[in-house]
Protein backbone atom coordinates (compact mmCIF):
# COMPACT_ATOMS: atom_id res chain seq x y z
CA UNK A 1 0.00 0.00 0.00
CA UNK A 2 1.36 3.44 -1.15
CA UNK A 3 1.16 5.51 2.13
CA UNK A 4 1.93 9.51 1.46
CA UNK A 5 2.31 12.45 3.96
CA UNK A 6 1.58 15.85 2.90
CA UNK A 7 2.88 18.36 5.20
CA UNK A 8 1.12 21.30 2.64
CA UNK A 9 2.30 24.77 2.16
CA UNK A 10 -1.17 26.16 -0.25
CA UNK A 11 0.17 29.38 -1.69
CA UNK A 12 -2.37 30.76 -4.30
CA UNK A 13 -0.59 32.43 -7.29
CA UNK A 14 -1.86 35.13 -9.59
CA UNK A 15 -1.02 35.75 -12.70
CA UNK A 16 2.21 36.01 -14.42
CA UNK A 17 2.99 35.97 -10.44
CA UNK A 18 6.86 34.26 -9.18
CA UNK A 19 7.42 32.34 -6.38
CA UNK A 20 10.67 31.00 -5.17
CA UNK A 21 10.95 27.70 -3.03
CA UNK A 22 14.06 25.97 -1.14
CA UNK A 23 14.00 21.93 -0.85
CA UNK A 24 16.48 20.42 0.79
CA UNK A 25 17.19 17.05 1.81
CA UNK A 26 18.66 13.92 0.06
CA UNK A 27 16.69 13.19 -2.78
CA UNK A 28 13.71 16.12 -3.82
CA UNK A 29 10.60 15.48 -6.09
CA UNK A 30 8.36 17.98 -8.38
CA UNK A 31 5.18 17.90 -10.12
CA UNK A 32 3.91 19.96 -12.51
CA UNK A 33 0.92 18.74 -14.99
CA UNK A 34 1.99 21.28 -17.48
CA UNK A 35 4.78 23.67 -18.40
CA UNK A 36 7.93 24.36 -19.21
CA UNK A 37 11.03 23.42 -16.76
CA UNK A 38 14.72 24.76 -17.11
CA UNK A 39 17.08 22.78 -14.28
CA UNK A 40 20.75 24.72 -14.24
CA UNK A 41 23.83 23.83 -11.80
CA UNK A 42 22.62 25.34 -8.80
CA UNK A 43 24.62 26.91 -5.02
CA UNK A 44 24.50 25.53 -1.57
CA UNK A 45 22.39 22.42 -0.08
CA UNK A 46 19.09 22.92 -1.07
CA UNK A 47 16.67 23.19 -4.32
CA UNK A 48 16.00 26.59 -5.29
CA UNK A 49 12.55 26.22 -7.88
CA UNK A 50 11.34 29.29 -8.95
CA UNK A 51 7.55 29.38 -10.44
CA UNK A 52 6.16 31.47 -12.59
CA UNK A 53 2.52 30.79 -13.68
CA UNK A 54 0.86 31.12 -16.99
CA UNK A 55 -2.65 31.83 -19.11
CA UNK A 56 -5.88 32.64 -18.41
CA UNK A 57 -6.75 30.83 -15.21
CA UNK A 58 -2.83 31.23 -13.98
CA UNK A 59 -4.25 32.43 -10.63
CA UNK A 60 -6.08 29.14 -9.65
CA UNK A 61 -3.11 27.16 -9.70
CA UNK A 62 -1.82 26.36 -6.05
CA UNK A 63 2.12 24.94 -4.73
CA UNK A 64 2.03 22.58 -2.60
CA UNK A 65 5.08 21.39 -0.56
CA UNK A 66 5.81 18.46 2.23
CA UNK A 67 7.42 15.31 2.27
CA UNK A 68 5.77 12.29 0.54
CA UNK A 69 7.26 8.60 0.62
CA UNK A 70 10.58 10.27 2.18
CA UNK A 71 11.37 12.67 -0.39
CA UNK A 72 11.44 16.65 -0.29
CA UNK A 73 8.47 17.29 -2.73
CA UNK A 74 6.74 19.97 -4.40
CA UNK A 75 3.63 19.93 -5.97
CA UNK A 76 2.00 21.85 -8.95
CA UNK A 77 -1.67 21.50 -8.33
CA UNK A 78 -4.21 22.40 -11.39
CA UNK A 79 -8.02 22.31 -9.76
CA UNK A 80 -9.29 20.43 -12.95
CA UNK A 81 -9.75 17.34 -14.55
CA UNK A 82 -9.06 18.83 -17.91
CA UNK A 83 -6.02 21.25 -18.46
CA UNK A 84 -4.98 23.46 -21.50
CA UNK A 85 -1.62 23.84 -21.87
CA UNK A 86 -1.63 26.70 -24.93
CA UNK A 87 2.26 25.82 -25.78
CA UNK A 88 3.93 28.00 -28.55
CA UNK A 89 5.29 24.47 -30.36
CA UNK A 90 3.91 23.87 -34.06
CA UNK A 91 2.02 20.06 -32.45
CA UNK A 92 -0.62 19.52 -30.91
CA UNK A 93 -0.89 16.56 -27.93
CA UNK A 94 -3.18 15.02 -26.27
CA UNK A 95 -2.36 13.20 -23.01
CA UNK A 96 -4.72 11.30 -20.15
CA UNK A 97 -2.80 10.42 -17.01
CA UNK A 98 -4.12 9.87 -12.87
CA UNK A 99 -3.95 11.83 -10.68
CA UNK A 100 -3.14 11.43 -6.90
CA UNK A 101 -5.04 12.60 -4.36
CA UNK A 102 -1.79 14.38 -3.10
CA UNK A 103 -0.88 15.80 -6.18
CA UNK A 104 1.29 13.60 -8.16
CA UNK A 105 1.53 11.04 -10.60
CA UNK A 106 3.28 8.28 -12.82
CA UNK A 107 6.22 7.52 -10.88
CA UNK A 108 8.05 6.36 -14.01
CA UNK A 109 5.28 3.77 -15.30
CA UNK A 110 2.13 5.49 -17.69
CA UNK A 111 0.06 2.57 -17.89
CA UNK A 112 0.40 1.48 -13.94
CA UNK A 113 -0.49 5.04 -13.24
CA UNK A 114 -3.37 5.04 -14.71
CA UNK A 115 -4.69 2.13 -12.70
CA UNK A 116 -4.06 3.25 -10.06
CA UNK A 117 -6.65 5.51 -7.69
CA UNK A 118 -7.21 8.61 -8.42
CA UNK A 119 -8.79 11.37 -10.89
CA UNK A 120 -8.09 11.05 -14.42
CA UNK A 121 -6.92 14.18 -15.50
CA UNK A 122 -6.88 14.95 -19.38
CA UNK A 123 -4.04 17.61 -20.39
CA UNK A 124 -4.35 19.06 -24.03
CA UNK A 125 -2.70 22.02 -26.46
CA UNK A 126 -6.64 23.26 -27.28
CA UNK A 127 -10.54 23.09 -26.72
CA UNK A 128 -11.87 23.97 -23.37
CA UNK A 129 -10.96 23.43 -19.49
CA UNK A 130 -8.41 25.25 -17.23
CA UNK A 131 -6.22 27.10 -19.29
CA UNK A 132 -3.45 27.15 -17.40
CA UNK A 133 0.78 26.00 -17.18
CA UNK A 134 3.52 26.86 -15.30
CA UNK A 135 7.36 27.81 -16.02
CA UNK A 136 9.65 25.99 -13.87
CA UNK A 137 13.38 27.18 -12.78
CA UNK A 138 14.77 24.92 -11.14
CA UNK A 139 18.55 25.27 -9.50
CA UNK A 140 20.28 21.90 -8.98
CA UNK A 141 23.42 21.82 -6.20
CA UNK A 142 25.83 19.56 -6.84
CA UNK A 143 25.19 15.75 -6.01
CA UNK A 144 21.46 16.02 -5.73
CA UNK A 145 19.35 13.41 -6.20
CA UNK A 146 16.02 14.86 -8.11
CA UNK A 147 13.22 13.52 -9.99
CA UNK A 148 11.09 15.57 -11.90
CA UNK A 149 7.45 14.70 -13.06
CA UNK A 150 5.65 16.34 -16.06
CA UNK A 151 2.54 15.63 -17.72
CA UNK A 152 3.10 17.67 -21.32
CA UNK A 153 5.74 19.96 -21.88
CA UNK A 154 9.54 20.47 -21.79
CA UNK A 155 12.19 20.00 -19.78
CA UNK A 156 15.50 21.58 -21.08
CA UNK A 157 19.15 20.65 -18.31
CA UNK A 158 22.50 22.19 -18.44
CA UNK A 159 25.33 21.69 -16.74
CA UNK A 160 24.11 19.64 -14.11
CA UNK A 161 25.83 17.03 -11.62
CA UNK A 162 23.65 14.58 -9.95
CA UNK A 163 21.63 11.71 -10.15
CA UNK A 164 18.38 12.91 -12.34
CA UNK A 165 15.11 11.10 -13.38
CA UNK A 166 12.86 13.03 -15.81
CA UNK A 167 9.96 11.76 -16.09
CA UNK A 168 6.93 12.72 -18.70
CA UNK A 169 3.96 11.91 -20.83
CA UNK A 170 4.29 14.04 -23.56
CA UNK A 171 6.98 16.00 -23.14
CA UNK A 172 10.29 17.10 -25.51
CA UNK A 173 13.42 16.36 -22.98
CA UNK A 174 16.92 18.05 -24.29
CA UNK A 175 20.04 17.68 -21.76
CA UNK A 176 23.52 19.20 -22.11
CA UNK A 177 26.40 18.51 -20.40
CA UNK A 178 25.22 16.39 -17.44
CA UNK A 179 27.48 14.30 -14.91
CA UNK A 180 25.90 11.51 -13.13
CA UNK A 181 23.34 8.98 -13.53
CA UNK A 182 20.42 10.25 -16.28
CA UNK A 183 17.10 8.55 -16.52
CA UNK A 184 14.65 9.45 -18.94
CA UNK A 185 10.98 8.10 -19.21
CA UNK A 186 9.01 9.52 -21.75
CA UNK A 187 5.23 8.44 -22.67
CA UNK A 188 6.27 9.97 -25.95
CA UNK A 189 8.53 12.84 -26.83
CA UNK A 190 11.88 12.93 -28.10
CA UNK A 191 14.46 13.07 -26.28
CA UNK A 192 18.21 15.16 -26.99
CA UNK A 193 21.25 14.45 -24.93
CA UNK A 194 24.80 15.79 -25.16
CA UNK A 195 27.71 15.38 -23.28
CA UNK A 196 26.44 13.35 -20.77
CA UNK A 197 28.68 11.70 -18.45
CA UNK A 198 27.66 8.53 -16.52
CA UNK A 199 25.49 6.06 -16.73
CA UNK A 200 22.35 7.14 -19.43
CA UNK A 201 19.28 5.41 -19.39
CA UNK A 202 16.80 6.63 -21.67
CA UNK A 203 12.71 4.69 -22.12
CA UNK A 204 10.43 6.06 -24.38
CA UNK A 205 6.55 5.57 -25.72
CA UNK A 206 7.25 6.71 -28.88
CA UNK A 207 9.46 9.53 -30.15
CA UNK A 208 13.35 9.78 -31.57
CA UNK A 209 16.40 9.71 -29.26
CA UNK A 210 19.25 11.43 -30.28
CA UNK A 211 22.96 11.43 -28.64
CA UNK A 212 26.30 13.32 -28.58
CA UNK A 213 28.55 12.26 -26.34
CA UNK A 214 28.10 9.73 -23.68
CA UNK A 215 30.61 8.16 -21.55
CA UNK A 216 30.39 5.94 -18.54
CA UNK A 217 29.11 2.66 -17.80
CA UNK A 218 25.58 1.82 -19.52
CA UNK A 219 24.04 3.29 -22.34
CA UNK A 220 20.48 2.03 -22.43
CA UNK A 221 17.91 3.10 -25.28
CA UNK A 222 14.30 1.50 -25.04
CA UNK A 223 11.88 2.93 -27.76
CA UNK A 224 8.23 1.65 -28.70
CA UNK A 225 8.93 3.28 -31.87
CA UNK A 226 11.14 6.27 -32.98
CA UNK A 227 14.61 6.54 -34.33
CA UNK A 228 17.87 5.82 -32.22
CA UNK A 229 21.11 8.42 -33.26
CA UNK A 230 24.10 7.71 -31.42
CA UNK A 231 27.54 9.68 -31.78
CA UNK A 232 30.55 9.47 -29.97
CA UNK A 233 29.37 6.79 -27.32
CA UNK A 234 32.26 5.23 -24.85
CA UNK A 235 30.73 2.73 -22.57
CA UNK A 236 31.24 -0.32 -21.17
CA UNK A 237 27.59 -1.91 -21.88
CA UNK A 238 25.06 -0.05 -24.79
CA UNK A 239 21.91 -1.58 -25.10
CA UNK A 240 19.31 -0.51 -27.70
CA UNK A 241 15.79 -2.24 -27.86
CA UNK A 242 13.21 -0.20 -30.65
CA UNK A 243 9.86 -1.66 -31.84
CA UNK A 244 10.26 0.29 -34.79
CA UNK A 245 12.48 2.70 -35.70
CA UNK A 246 16.22 2.99 -37.62
CA UNK A 247 19.16 2.34 -35.02
CA UNK A 248 22.89 3.99 -35.99
CA UNK A 249 25.53 4.25 -33.83
CA UNK A 250 28.94 6.19 -35.10
CA UNK A 251 32.03 6.68 -33.29
CA UNK A 252 31.01 4.08 -30.75
CA UNK A 253 33.98 2.40 -28.48
CA UNK A 254 31.71 -0.68 -25.90
CA UNK A 255 32.65 -4.22 -25.13
CA UNK A 256 29.17 -4.80 -25.41
CA UNK A 257 26.56 -4.30 -28.17
CA UNK A 258 23.24 -5.37 -27.61
CA UNK A 259 20.46 -4.17 -30.27
CA UNK A 260 17.27 -5.49 -30.89
CA UNK A 261 14.45 -3.82 -33.44
CA UNK A 262 11.36 -5.09 -34.47
CA UNK A 263 11.62 -3.25 -37.74
CA UNK A 264 14.64 -0.75 -39.11
CA UNK A 265 18.40 -0.91 -40.35
CA UNK A 266 20.90 -0.78 -37.99
CA UNK A 267 24.64 0.58 -38.51
CA UNK A 268 27.39 -0.01 -35.98
CA UNK A 269 30.44 2.10 -36.54
CA UNK A 270 33.11 1.06 -34.16
CA UNK A 271 36.31 3.06 -32.73
CA UNK A 272 37.68 -0.37 -30.21
CA UNK A 273 37.43 -3.69 -30.84
CA UNK A 274 34.42 -4.96 -28.98
CA UNK A 275 33.81 -8.03 -26.84
CA UNK A 276 30.60 -9.01 -27.86
CA UNK A 277 28.22 -7.29 -30.15
CA UNK A 278 24.37 -9.15 -31.07
CA UNK A 279 22.23 -7.62 -33.72
CA UNK A 280 18.82 -8.83 -34.04
CA UNK A 281 16.08 -7.43 -36.37
CA UNK A 282 12.51 -8.51 -37.90
CA UNK A 283 13.39 -6.79 -40.85
CA UNK A 284 15.97 -3.93 -41.99
CA UNK A 285 19.47 -4.18 -43.31
CA UNK A 286 22.42 -4.32 -40.91
CA UNK A 287 25.81 -2.51 -41.55
CA UNK A 288 28.62 -3.03 -38.91
CA UNK A 289 31.94 -1.01 -39.26
CA UNK A 290 34.63 -2.54 -36.70
CA UNK A 291 38.44 -1.65 -36.85
CA UNK A 292 41.00 -3.19 -39.06
CA UNK A 293 42.43 -5.68 -36.42
CA UNK A 294 38.71 -6.96 -35.35
CA UNK A 295 38.32 -10.36 -34.33
CA UNK A 296 35.44 -12.37 -33.74
CA UNK A 297 33.52 -15.57 -34.21
CA UNK A 298 30.61 -14.96 -36.73
CA UNK A 299 27.00 -16.24 -36.74
CA UNK A 300 24.95 -14.53 -39.27
CA UNK A 301 21.66 -15.21 -40.62
CA UNK A 302 19.25 -13.49 -42.73
CA UNK A 303 15.74 -14.50 -43.54
CA UNK A 304 16.26 -12.70 -47.44
CA UNK A 305 19.16 -10.09 -48.22
CA UNK A 306 22.99 -10.77 -48.90
CA UNK A 307 25.63 -11.16 -46.53
CA UNK A 308 29.32 -9.18 -47.16
CA UNK A 309 32.07 -9.54 -45.06
CA UNK A 310 34.98 -7.46 -45.94
CA UNK A 311 37.21 -9.91 -43.45
CA UNK A 312 39.24 -12.82 -44.64
CA UNK A 313 37.10 -15.37 -42.57
CA UNK A 314 37.79 -19.31 -42.05
CA UNK A 315 34.55 -20.47 -42.48
CA UNK A 316 32.65 -23.57 -40.90
CA UNK A 317 29.58 -22.82 -43.05
CA UNK A 318 28.78 -20.40 -45.95
CA UNK A 319 25.17 -20.25 -47.72
CA UNK A 320 23.44 -17.57 -49.33
CA UNK A 321 21.55 -16.47 -45.55
CA UNK A 322 23.61 -18.15 -42.94
CA UNK A 323 27.72 -17.45 -41.99
CA UNK A 324 29.44 -18.52 -39.20
CA UNK A 325 33.13 -19.32 -39.15
CA UNK A 326 36.40 -16.56 -37.11
CA UNK A 327 37.37 -13.58 -38.48
CA UNK A 328 40.98 -12.70 -37.32
CA UNK A 329 42.09 -13.62 -33.90
CA UNK A 330 38.17 -14.89 -33.14
CA UNK A 331 38.85 -12.96 -29.20
CA UNK A 332 35.60 -11.47 -29.81
CA UNK A 333 31.88 -12.83 -30.97
CA UNK A 334 29.75 -11.04 -33.44
CA UNK A 335 25.87 -12.68 -33.91
CA UNK A 336 23.27 -11.30 -36.17
CA UNK A 337 19.64 -12.34 -37.30
CA UNK A 338 17.51 -10.11 -39.16
CA UNK A 339 14.36 -11.37 -40.93
CA UNK A 340 14.75 -9.60 -44.21
CA UNK A 341 17.82 -7.70 -45.31
CA UNK A 342 20.95 -7.90 -46.03
CA UNK A 343 23.93 -8.00 -44.24
CA UNK A 344 27.53 -6.20 -44.07
CA UNK A 345 30.35 -6.37 -42.38
CA UNK A 346 33.57 -3.87 -43.32
CA UNK A 347 36.54 -2.27 -41.99
CA UNK A 348 36.77 1.24 -40.62
CA UNK A 349 40.47 1.64 -42.06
Amino acid sequence: MRFSILCAVAVGLPLAAQQSYDLGGEHVAIYNLAGTHTLTAGSGNAVRVEVRTHGRDAGRLTVDRGNIDGRQTLVVRYPGNRIVYRHDRNYDFNTTLTVRGDGTFSDGDWDRGRRERGDRVEVRSSGNGLEAWAELRIAVPNGQRLSLYNGAGTITVTNVDGTLRLDGGATEVTTTGTRGTLSIDLGSGNANITNAQGDVDVDTGSGSVTVNGVTGGLFNVDTGSGSVEADAVTVDRVNIDTGSGSVRLRGAAAQTILVDTGSGSVTLELTRRPRDVTVDTGSGGVTLIVPSDYGATVNIETGSGGIDIDFPIQMRRWSRDRVTGTIGDGAGRLTVETGSGGVRVRSGN
